[in-house]
């Protein structure tokens, strides 16, 4: 900017761009998802840079403009979305193994009944290792598939008696940890993750989650996050933890007939713009809240994507499905294989569905 004032260019703004970090974490370090510094530093650093360059050149200074996209539209979105279901594994205590059954099951189940709390480290090395014996003698052909089950089980239920024994100590092993991880829930949630967090796809970025209700209670439940759709990289399984990341969220169990609701904060940074239609999941709900002295109001309401909206993204012929169906429908009906009621209660249906929400509502 100074060489280019100094050589007559009639300039009177310095874009000093973007790049100005947001605090994901809330660690204010130098960690990938935080910040080492605040706005005021970041912003007295530009000016007084700019300020010196230019009284050293006696150069009028400039108007300073900034890009900092991140900073200013990470703070304007929440996604509210609900638990649908809860994937888990009851344990049950696993039967000992007969006398004469092979050598393997009897020793896994002696380290199963052995497990205290002052042996949990050694009894979780000696599960792991019995396991992966386990295995490999059925690779090899002397282990039958009945009897690695038998050897799975009784893996699972020595890491559920250690975790139990784990909760009594004052000073776990790192290690162990690893225990939390492989026995963690998956809570299926009703939101699509390359149409509202593609980032977290993409680039492992780190969102704050927690539910926004029943704060109250002790979350006793550790568990990832599934979205709706159907790839296996639909899963949120990095979490932002007091020391670096963690593999599971703290969250509270299910209660059955009752919503479970999570929020996914600082998403407004480019998150809604760079999701995709991955198994048609459209845009979601949207409520524009304005806050006020007073409170807040809300400012819009905006209706997410219908079925038949996202079909016509795709060049398909919302009305010309109707009609094929209706077709398909009064042959059958011609046939004998359906009456007229359940013909308009079907057709009915249809037409409703194409209406619909592409996610899951409470009506569905």
């Amino acid at each position: 900017y100074v060489e280019l004032v100094k050589m007559g260019a009639e300039l009177s703004f310095l874009d000093v761009g973007g790049g100005l970090a947001v605090d994901y974490d809330g660690s204010k370090t130098d960690f990938r998802g935080s910040m080492n510094y605040d706005i005021k530093e970041y912003a007295y650093d530009i000016v007084a840079g700019i300020q010196e360059a230019c009284e050293k050149a006696n150069v009028p200074p400039p108007t300073i403009v900034s890009e900092s996209g991140w900073s200013i539209a990470a703070y304007q979105s929440v996604l509210i979305f609900d638990a649908l279901g809860v994937d888990h594994v009851d344990f049950e205590d696993p039967p000992e193994p007969s006398p004469d059954g092979h050598r393997i099951l009897r020793e896994f189940y002696e380290t199963w009944k052995g497990i205290q709390p002052k042996n949990v480290q050694e009894s979780w090395h000696d599960a792991q290792q019995a396991l992966e014996e386990a295995r490999s003698l059925f690779k090899f052909g002397y282990l039958g598939l009945r009897e690695l089950a038998r050897a799975e089980h009784l893996f699972w239920s020595c890491c559920d008696k250690i975790r139990g024994s784990m909760r009594r100590l004052k000073y776990v092993p790192e290690e162990l940890n690893a225990i939390e991880e492989l026995m963690g829930s998956i809570y299926y949630c009703n939101f699509s993750l390359f149409q509202s967090a593609p980032d977290i796809w993409a680039m492992d970025h780190l969102f704050p989650f927690m539910p926004i209700h029943r704060l109250n209670e002790e979350p006793t439940v550790r568990a990832r996050l599934a979205d709706v759709t159907c790839d296996s990289d639909g899963i949120v399984d990095h979490f932002i933890d007091v020391e670096e990341v963690k593999h599971s969220l703290d969250l509270h169990p299910v209660e059955p007939g009752q919503p479970y609701l999570l929020g996914m904060f600082l998403g407004g940074a480019y998150q809604e713009i760079l999701g995709d239609l991955h198994n048609l999941f459209g845009d979601t709900n949207a409520v524009h809240v304005r806050l006020e002295d007073s409170g807040y109001s809300v400012a819009n309401v905006i209706k997410g994507d219908a079925i038949d909206e996202v079909l016509r993204y795709l060049q398909y012929d919302p009305e010309e499905m109707v009609e094929r169906v209706r077709k398909q429908a009064e042959r059958a009906l011609n046939q004998g294989r359906m009456t007229l009621p359940q013909l308009r209660t079907f057709m009915r249906h249809y037409e409703d569905s194409l209406r619909g929400y592409t996610y899951l509502s409470s009506d569905d």
